[in-house]
Order: structure tokens, then C-alpha cells, then sequence
């Protein structure tokens, strides 16, 4: 056949002015061409998410699976319950003849991973936990004998023993604490603040400055200082009849005297200022009062108030149980614990001191609540300084003052410069290592001595909130050092005899900086509440914040005047003098 020539060629070209198929009218509408489809057609996916983890459904492999599930989720065909047979694919043929060979080897002796006692692996899931089928798992190692410990098969580093905190936390109760106060429905609730919004607060007050100060001092034994933890370091805890007192805010006369001069316009104790401005780091419910009187406010507190006790183990991950929750021990629980700590701490400060008359640091003015002619026990060695606090900011129009009643517990001499210097006395309490809620505490008697830093941050973690309160307080009053005691029980399960181990000494703001305790913090929680009460239009009412039980949440409610008064037999503006005996009980005088 001759070739044709490129005049054929041309000629031979159709003579419309478009190319390619013929268009028919079946394909067409509206002069648009289309594909034609049923109503029962699906549609399909740019990309299918959904399938990942169901190819081991069945042994028939990862291709036979595929062909399955795209049928299924497709249509196969062009029947009316799939696709068009216009968007088939042609290579499907040619890929159903595919498939995979293993060649890999296997061998009928395999080794465990970590040799005894080791995790069975199987399936595509090797790296998972132990006797698993599938899945990726965490890359966790156990020791199911209890050795040195490990990786815990529910994740995190176990401890000595085998056995690690959060062990079969999931199926414990949740914990209902009750309130201190239960609101009533006279009260109206004004604002509720997470505590989450509180830690990011900061205001700078400054040092403060020392208006005036009470009472006296006795000089610090120093005999306690040597040897923390050695067994002949060790003496009784003695009971020692001595008047201490815990006076109310608005109680107090001096205050109530500096209220009068107009010195500034809110009042507080170191007690109760404490509490508030470590407020977030607290577990267990307290309340607090706020007076508002005119344009004068008095952070104060009630009767019987919580914030009189002294915790134990209240931030341990795993607290002291009340009776109600299973907990077989009455001596072990919240309450009796909180009793027997407040009783060593009101009777631990006057012990460590050396009783002289003729060698104490006398103060300015005498003892503000001690009457000589009414009280049978000699005073206990207590100083009250009352010092000034700027908390007002750029924007203020007036200067906003917070005066607080500070106390120093002892004195002693400098070895240096030989100068008087100012210390708190607190002291803290071991029950039994071994009962529960001790939060993982070491054992006093045996690693005080050559572990003592391991014993203190094991205290800073169950009881941040009371060391932190109490390392508040030591600033507040400008002490150069704070005392602390580490007392013990006589027997586990004697709550009456107790055994002074040993006192270390720390000053405040370092010891606060290793608590990671922002003082500014403190402040900035302070002065929130403030606005709040003086944001509100009454002149004369009654706020009580309340810590919820359960909930790291504060509540600040406006109640009647009269709240709290029924209970008490004095008027709140009255002189109340609460002595606290060797029970630890605070009674009116």
C-alpha cells in the first residue's frame, strides 16, 4: 500500500470545528455533558481514615480485605446499588492476581524480652503490653516479681517493692468531704473563683513596716539544735501549763484602737491572712469572715473555726481516711490527728525556751491580753507585732492600707554579731509511717539523722499548705529564722506521750523559695477579695468565703449580720479573749 500523502491526510479530516468523540444527545444537558447515575449510587471518599487497624479482621490478608470493605462501603458493579460502570476501575483485575509472600524466617525457640518472667508479644502489636493481640501500646517494662521495680504496665516508674502510688487508684471511691460552714439559703453566693485563676495573680507590697509590739520573749534553748535524730538527742514532750491566746481580729483592742486613728482601712492576723493568701494550695474546707464596717474591713473568723487546727498530711496523694470512708484506726483519722497536732504545737514552743525573768527580751508596750489578777498560769513567751502592708496600685485614687497581727515565738542571740534575733516555733508530727494516709513519710527515727533532706521534702509535699502558711506567717512578722520541730509519737498507737527528735532551723524566705512559695501571689489573692467586698454598695455587711470540700473552688457569699452570733456569748466588737489550754481547745474567757 502506497503512503499516503500529507494532502490525504488533510483532506481526510472532519470539517466541523470541534474534535475528539462524537457527542450524542444522550449525554447531554442543557449542553452540558454529564455521566449518567442512579439515585442509589454512593459517594465516594478522597481518603478513607476509617480503615486503619481492620485488616487483621479474618485471615484472608491485607488485599482481600480492602476488596471486601470497598465492596461493601462502594458497591461492586454497576449495579444500581454501586458505582457506574463508567467510573470502574480496569486494573482491578490485575491487582486481585497480587499478592504478598512472607519470607521472613520463624524459629520455634524464642527468646522473651527481659529474659524471666518476661511479657508475652503476638500479632502486629509487638511493642504493646504484655499478652497483647494488637495495637502499639507504650513502650513499658514490667517485673512482675517485685524487685527494684520497674516500668509499671499502667505507665510511670514503680518504686521499691514493686508497687508504685496509683496502684488501683481507678476503682477508690471519690472522696466527699463535707463543708466547715454549710451555706444557707439566706446567703447569697457573690462570686465562685477557681483556684486556677488565683495562682496567676501578682502584686508587689513590699517589706512593711512595724507600727508597734507587744508582750515578750523568752531566749531559745539551744540545746535542741544538736544532733536532729541522733538517739540521745531525744527528750519527752512535756505539758506546761502556760496562758496563750487567739484573739480575733475584731476582737483585739489594739486593733480596734488603730481602726480608730484610721491607720488603715483593712485589718487582719496572721492566722487568718495566712490561710487566705495560701489559699490554693489547700485541700480541706475552711471559711473565713469579712467584716465591712463603714469603709474599714476586718478579715476575721468565727468561733470554732477550722483555721484554729493544724492539719497533718493534708496534701498527701493519699490523705488520712475519716471512719465513714473505711478507716479502722480513730487515731489515724482527720479529725484526731488535727487535734493532736494543734496540742503539740501549743505546747512544743514554751518547752524549747529557757523560762527567766531576769533573761528576756522585753517588747514596747506590755502583754495586750494578759490580766495578772484574773489568771493563775504564768504567760507563755509570745510577742505580737502589729505591721503595715501597702496593697494599692497605680490606678488607685487613695493609698490602700492592710495592717496584720503578727507573732514572734522566742529570741536568741546572734553568734556573730551577738544581736537579738527574732524566731517562729512550729513543730511537726509523725503518727506511723506504716498507717495509711502517711503519704510514703520515711521513718523519723532512723533517717532523720542521715537523711534529712529527704525527710523535710517529704514534708513539704504532704503538707504544703502548712508549711506554707506557716513560712507566711514567719515573714509576715519579719523573723530572721523559723524553728521547726520534728515530734513523733512514744508508740504508734499512744497519742498522749510524744518525743521531741530534734528542731532545725530555716530562714523564711529561703525556705519559701524551696517551697516554690510566691509571697506576691499571696497578695495579689488579697486584694481580689478586697475589691470584691468593696466593690458592693452596702456599707455595713457580713462576706464569708468558703473553700469548697471538694472542688479546688472559693465561694464568696454576702450573709446576714447576725450570722455566727447565735453561737457566741460575746459581742464580736467586745474584747473576747480565747485561751487556749494544754487540750489545744480554745475557751472564752
Amino acid at each position: 500500500m502506497a503512503p499516503a500523502s500529507l494532502l490525504d491526510l488533510i483532506d481526510s479530516l472532519p470539517s466541523s470545528e470541534s474534535w475528539g468523540p462524537p457527542t450524542t444527545t444522550d449525554t447531554m444537558l442543557n449542553g452540558v455533558p454529564y455521566a449518567a447515575f442512579s439515585k442509589g449510587d454512593k459517594l465516594g471518599r478522597m481518603a478513607d481514615w476509617t480503615a486503619e487497624g481492620k485488616e487483621r479482621e479474618g485471615r484472608g490478608g491485607r488485599q482481600q480485605y480492602q476488596q471486601r470493605y470497598r465492596d461493601q462501603i462502594y458497591g461492586g458493579g454497576g449495579g444500581p446499588g454501586g458505582l457506574q460502570t463508567v467510573f470502574n476501575i480496569e486494573g482491578q483485575n490485575e491487582e486481585n492476581t497480587f499478592s504478598l509472600v512472607d519470607r521472613s524466617q520463624t524459629s520455634s525457640r524464642s527468646r522473651g524480652f527481659g529474659g524471666r518472667g518476661s511479657a508475652v508479644f503476638r500479632g502486629r502489636g509487638a511493642r504493646g503490653q504484655q499478652n497483647q493481640r494488637g495495637g502499639r501500646g507504650t513502650y513499658q517494662r514490667s517485673d512482675n516479681r517485685g524487685g527494684r521495680g520497674g516500668y509499671d504496665p499502667r505507665g510511670g516508674r514503680g518504686g521499691r517493692g514493686g508497687r508504685r502510688f496509683g496502684w488501683k487508684d481507678y476503682d477508690k471511691p471519690q472522696r466527699n468531704r463535707e463543708a466547715s460552714v454549710q451555706p444557707k439559703d439566706s446567703w447569697r453566693m457573690l462570686e465562685e473563683i477557681d483556684f486556677n485563676r488565683l495562682s496567676k495573680l501578682n502584686l508587689d507590697t513590699g517589706e512593711g513596716e512595724d507600727l508597734d509590739d507587744y508582750g515578750f520573749l523568752y531566749y531559745y534553748d539551744r540545746s535542741y539544735d544538736k544532733q536532729p535524730g541522733a538517739a540521745t538527742s531525744a527528750r519527752k514532750l512535756n505539758v506546761l501549763d502556760r496562758a496563750a491566746y487567739n484573739v480575733s481580729t475584731s476582737s483585739d483592742p489594739v486593733i480596734q484602737e488603730l481602726a480608730e486613728k484610721d491607720e488603715a482601712t483593712i485589718f487582719a492576723t496572721d492566722n487568718i491572712l495566712s490561710m487566705l493568701m495560701c489559699a490554693p494550695r489547700s485541700v480541706y474546707s475552711w471559711d473565713i469572715v469579712i467584716l465591712k464596717q463603714g469603709n474599714k474591713i476586718y478579715i476575721d473568723k468565727r468561733e470554732g473555726s477550722s483555721l484554729d487546727m493544724v492539719t497533718v498530711n493534708e496534701n498527701a496523694a493519699d490523705a488520712p481516711l475519716e471512719m465513714s470512708e473505711g478507716n479502722k484506726d480513730q487515731i489515724n483519722s482527720p479529725g484526731a490527728l488535727k487535734e493532736e497536732a494543734t496540742h503539740i504545737n501549743n505546747v512544743f514552743p514554751a518547752q524549747v525556751v529557757v523560762e527567766s525573768d531576769t533573761s528576756k527580751h522585753d517588747m514596747n508596750n506590755e502583754h495586750p491580753f494578759y490580766n495578772a489578777a484574773e489568771e493563775t498560769d504564768p504567760p507563755a513567751s509570745k510577742s505580737y507585732k502589729y505591721r503595715r502592708f501597702d496593697l494599692s496600685l497605680e490606678a488607685d485614687a487613695e493609698p490602700l492600707h492592710l495592717i496584720v497581727r503578727t507573732e514572734l515565738d522566742a529570741v536568741v542571740k546572734n553568734n556573730i554579731s551577738g544581736e537579738d534575733q527574732f524566731l517562729t516555733i512550729k513543730a511537726l508530727n509523725e503518727f506511723d509511717n506504716k498507717a495509711q494516709g502517711s503519704g510514703g513519710a520515711l521513718d523519723w527515727r532512723s533517717k532523720l539523722a542521715s537523711q534529712r533532706g529527704a525527710v523535710v521534702a517529704t514534708e513539704m509535699k504532704n503538707n504544703s499548705c502548712k508549711l506554707a502558711r506557716w513560712t507566711i506567717q514567719a515573714i509576715l512578722a519579719k523573723a530572721d529564722v523559723m524553728k521547726l520541730g520534728f515530734v513523733s509519737r512514744a508508740s504508734p498507737k499512744n497519742t498522749s506521750d510524744h518525743v521531741i527528735l530534734g528542731v532545725l532551723g530555716y530562714k523564711p524566705r529561703e525556705f519559701a523559695t524551696q517551697m516554690n512559695l510566691n509571697l506576691n501571689n499571696g497578695w495579689a489573692i488579697v486584694r481580689t477579695f478586697i475589691d470584691m467586698v468593696m466593690k458592693e454598695s452596702t456599707t455595713d455587711a457580713k462576706y464569708v468565703l468558703v473553700k469548697d470540700p471538694n472542688k479546688p473552688t472559693i465561694r464568696l457569699y454576702q450573709v446576714p449580720r447576725d450570722t455566727f452570733e447565735e453561737d457566741e456569748d460575746g459581742d464580736m466588737g467586745g474584747s473576747m479573749l480565747g485561751k487556749v489550754d494544754e487540750d489545744g481547745a480554745g475557751a472564752e474567757e
